[in-house]
C-alpha cells in the first residue's frame, strides 16, 4: 500500500511516495520549470535491491496534466510504482482553507468549490495547488484524494488571537482575520517532541520555530495551536529571506503619500525586497553569517533584528502559555543554524530555557536535544518533514 505527496506549484510539482506501512521513501523528486524548453523531471528511487537510483530527464512538460502524468510514468518504469492499484490514497498540499477547512478533507466537487473561493486569500498558491488536485483526480479516478492545508493546524486559535482590531463587518464578509501558515510543519514537530518528551502531545505545551526563508512561531498549548506569527497572509510576524514580518500599518500610507507608491509597488517591496534582503542585500542566512565574519556592518544589523524578533516571540508566547514544556527550531535555520539558536536563546534563564552551548554547537541537520539537563524548559532540534505529514494525514483521512 502506498502514499503518493504531492506539492504543485506554479511552474513545479514536488512529489514522493511512500510505502504506507513503515513510512519508507519509496521514490521522491520534482517536475520544474513548467511550461519551458528546459523543464525537467527528477527522480530518486530504491530498487529492489536496496540500491539507491537517480534519474535526471529533461523533456518538454507543457502542462500540470503532463507533470504528474510524466511522474506517473517514470515511477512505474523505474518500478517504484507497479501499477495505481497499489495507491491508497494521493495527498496534495494546500496553502489556505480559510475558515472552511480543520482537517485533512477528502476532496469531492464541493471541496473543490470551497478551494476556489479562497483563492483571493492565496492567489500565488491556491490555484496551483487546486491544478494538481484536478489533474491528479483526473489520473487516478479510482484513488482518494486527500488536501491537507497549511492553515488547517492554526484553526483552533481563540478569537481572542485570530481576529484583528478592525470592524467587525471586514471579518464577516470580507474574511479578514489571522490564519497562520506552515501548520503541516508545526504540527510535525509538535508530535516530535511530545514524543522527545515521553507524554502524550495533548499534555504538551511548545513554542515551535520554523524559520526558512519564510519564518514562523506558534505557541501550542495542549497540543493546540493558539496563535501563530503569520497572519491573514505570510507576510506577519517574523523577520524572513525577503519579507519584512511585523511593520507599523502607516507605513503603507507614508510610502503612498511621500513616495507615490502604488499597490503592486507596494506588495514587491514588503515581499520580496524587504527581510534579510532589504537589510543586507542578501536573503540567504548563511551569505549573511559569511558577511558578518568579513565585517559587514549591514549584515550584523540584519542578524541583530532577527534574533531580536525572534526573542520578542519567545517571551511573549511563554507570557500567553503560562508553561512551556519545550521550545522547538525547525526549518532550514532552526536545524542548520547553530548561532541564531543561540541567539534566540541567549538571557533568557528567567524563562527557564538555558542553552547547551557544546550541545547546541554540535547539533546540525538532525534531532536533538540542545538545552542543559536542569533548564526547566527543553529546547528541541527536529528537522521537519511536511511531505511525511501530509502523507500520514492522508492515510488517515481514507481509514
Amino acid at each position: 500500500m502506498k502514499i503518493l505527496v504531492l506539492n504543485s506549484g506554479s511552474s513545479s510539482i514536488k512529489f514522493r511516495l511512500f510505502q504506507a506501512e513503515d513510512w519508507c521513501v519509496v521514490a521522491s523528486g520534482a517536475v520544474t520549470r513548467i511550461g519551458e524548453p528546459s523543464a525537467s523531471l527528477e527522480l530518486s528511487w530504491t530498487d529492489a535491491d536496496g540500491t539507491e537510483a537517480q534519474r535526471d530527464d529533461a523533456a518538454g512538460i507543457a502542462s500540470h496534466h503532463d507533470g504528474i502524468q510524466r511522474i506517473v510514468a517514470t515511477l512505474q518504469d523505474t518500478g517504484a510504482l507497479g501499477g495505481l492499484e497499489e495507491l491508497r490514497a494521493v495527498g496534495h498540499r494546500v496553502v489556505h482553507g480559510g475558515e472552511a477547512f480543520h482537517a485533512p478533507t477528502l476532496v469531492d466537487d464541493d471541496v473543490i468549490a470551497s478551494i476556489r473561493q479562497v483563492i483571493p486569500l492565496a492567489p500565488l498558491h491556491n490555484p496551483a495547488n487546486l491544478d494538481g488536485i484536478l489533474v491528479a483526480r483526473e489520473l487516478f479516478p479510482g484513488v482518494p484524494q486527500v488536501a491537507v492545508f497549511d492553515t488547517a493546524f492554526h484553526q483552533t486559535m481563540p478569537r481572542t488571537a485570530y481576529r484583528y482590531a478592525i470592524p467587525g463587518y471586514l471579518y464577516r464578509e470580507h474574511h479578514v482575520r489571522r490564519y497562520g501558515f506552515h501548520g503541516t510543519s508545526h504540527a510535525y514537530v509538535a508530535k516530535q517532541a511530545a514524543d522527545m518528551l515521553g507524554r502524550p502531545l495533548s499534555q504538551c505545551n511548545l513554542i515551535t520555530l520554523h524559520l526558512g526563508n519564510g519564518a514562523s512561531a506558534t505557541a501550542i498549548r495542549d497540543g493546540a495551536s493558539v496563535d501563530t506569527s503569520m497572519g491573514m497572509t505570510p507576510l506577519e510576524g517574523l523577520v524572513m529571506g525577503s519579507r519584512c514580518g511585523d511593520i507599523d500599518p502607516a507605513v503603507h500610507f507614508y510610502l503612498c503619500r511621500h513616495l507615490g507608491f502604488d499597490n503592486d509597488t507596494l506588495d514587491d517591496l514588503l515581499n520580496r525586497q524587504s527581510g534579510l534582503l532589504g537589510l543586507c542585500g542578501v536573503n540567504d542566512m548563511r551569505e549573511v553569517h559569511r558577511l558578518t565574519e568579513e565585517g559587514n556592518e549591514d549584515a550584523e544589523l540584519a542578524v541583530g533584528i532577527t534574533c531580536h524578533r525572534l526573542k520578542k516571540y519567545i517571551g511573549a508566547y511563554a507570557a500567553l502559555l503560562g508553561r512551556v514544556d519545550a521550545l522547538v527550531f525547525t526549518g532550514g535555520i532552526g536545524e542548520n543554524d547553530t548561532e541564531m539558536r543561540a541567539c534566540a536563546c541567549g538571557d533568557l534563564e528567567s524563562l527557564g530555557i538555558e542553552l547547551d552551548g557544546p550541545a547546541n554547537a554540535g547539533l546540525i541537520g538532525r534531532a536533538g536535544v540542545v538545552s542543559k539537563a536542569d533548564s526547566r524548559v527543553s529546547v528541541f532540534v527536529v528537522p521537519t518533514d511536511e511531505e511525511l505529514e501530509i502523507g500520514r494525514q492522508a492515510l488517515a483521512a481514507v481509514l
